[in-house]
């Protein structure tokens, strides 16, 4: 029997991520910055690398450009070496959409050469977008002693949340006997992680039989369990699926949070070398006399002179004297200027608040004015600055808002506090 750490890694990272909305405007999911340092494809390539798998296969799709600059040669997780290694698998793409991936499925169907170019008992295919750490040689070595076709990673959920999941009915040998893909009515709140060991030559049987089986959850499982192949594999820790904009805060909120969970250092989760590079370039954080710091995580190059509570800064974050940051998310390399007052926000790189302007006004009744536009991505409060954005002084920005791209406004600013809006950037 060949090593443990001789099984293939497939991440599937081509998810277009559209419920992050202006997130993802510009760039994967998975190459989203988060906790301050990270991008969230670092939790799963982290967890490829302290199991010491040496081979991988990054499957990319929408906008990948970011994502490929990030992961590079992969040397930050020691991918590089005489037999390690990672690579970027894109669509093979012909004339026609209908080319792209259409399924979990199909995309491992589409590099089948991939996997054939990598011989290995076993085949790991794990989400790009997901934040958690697992012992994925646990997980290889349970799904040799069962002799399993798949192996699936599951978790027990909240009943109110398993119509987002693939959900298994499992006998007392971990063995799963039904299964029911995002159910009205389900049976179980044991949910799929979308986290699989498959054996290599049943992967290649299954993808081989039907092409039009394009899912897993869908097609592939329920056949593998009607031939008593598919098994759970329970876990037990910190895991957050952050394809929602109220998701991703959440799992950012939690790093701030002492019994949550989630310590991506203790967890021995990388960034990208080029991050590291940059940290090291900037001068240590700056507390000025008189701010007030609590609850927070502050990242190298942050600048305080003002009141941050309960917040995740990153790299190169400044905030004014008179300024306050609550319950935010501020992404690298942003200025929050004196007397401005940020909060229940999450901002992308490079936003500018002015003197006095307001982000996040309105009380708990403002809070339920739910997005008019996006009203299944903003509905508890939070506001969305794009990327560049900038917010004119004095200028008053209400609950569940979007302020796009690169949004400015050279006329005189709003002081009425509108809530629910999307502000454009023309």
């Amino acid at each position: 029997m060949r090593d443990v750490n001789d099984a293939l890694v497939l991440l599937l990272a081509g998810g277009i991520g559209s419920r992050l909305n202006i997130l993802v405007g510009h760039r994967a999911k998975p190459a989203v910055p988060f906790g301050g340092i990270y991008r969230i494809i670092d939790f799963s390539l982290s967890n490829v690398m302290n199991a010491g798998l040496s081979r991988v296969g990054v499957l990319t799709q929408y906008k990948p450009l970011s994502l490929m600059r990030h992961i590079g040669s992969g040397q930050a997780w020691d991918f590089t070496g005489r037999s390690r290694g990672v690579e970027i698998l894109p669509p093979r793409t012909g004339e026609k959409d209908s080319d792209w991936y259409k399924g979990t499925a199909d995309a491992i169907r589409q590099n089948i050469d991939f996997i054939k170019a990598n011989p290995s008992e076993q085949v790991v295919i794990l989400s790009g977008d997901h934040i958690y750490r697992m012992d994925l040689n646990d997980m290889i070595a349970c799904h040799r002693a069962k002799k399993a076709g798949i192996t699936i990673g599951m978790m027990v959920v909240p009943m109110s949340e398993i119509h987002q999941f693939g959900a298994g009915i499992v006998d007392e040998d971990n063995r799963i006997v039904d299964w029911e893909e995002k159910p009205k009515v389900a049976r179980t709140n044991l949910a799929s992680m979308g986290i699989y060991v498959f054996d290599t030559e049943y992967l290649l049987a299954m993808l081989a039989r039907d092409r039009s089986e394009i899912d897993f959850g869908m097609h592939i499982i329920p056949k593998a369990i009607e031939e008593r192949q598919v098994f759970a594999y329970p876990f037990y820790g910190y895991w957050r699926d952050v394809g929602t904009i109220q998701a991703y805060w959440d799992a950012n909120m939690d790093i701030i949070r002492p019994d949550s969970g989630i310590s991506p250092e203790a967890w021995g989760i990388r960034p990208n070398i080029e991050t590291k590079r940059r940290m090291m370039d900037r001068a240590p954080a700056r507390f000025a006399a008189g701010c007030t710091v609590r609850s927070s995580l502050i990242a190298a190059g942050c600048v305080i002179e003002g009141t941050v509570i309960n917040s995740v800064l990153s790299p190169g974050v400044i905030v004014r004297k008179g300024a306050a940051v609550r319950d935010s998310v501020i992404l690298e390399d942003s200025v929050i200027e004196a007397g401005a007052e940020v909060d229940l926000v999450v901002a992308d790189k490079r936003i500018h608040v002015g003197c006095g302007a307001v982000v996040g006004c309105g009380d708990a009744e403002a809070k339920k004015i739910i997005n008019k536009d996006f009203p299944t991505h903003l509905y508890s409060g939070i506001t969305l600055l794009g990327k560049e954005a900038r917010i004119p002084e004095g200028m008053k920005i209400g609950r569940n808002c979007i302020v796009q791209p690169g949004f400015s406004r050279s006329s005189a600013p709003l002081e009425e506090c509108q809530h629910g809006v999307v502000f454009s950037a023309a």
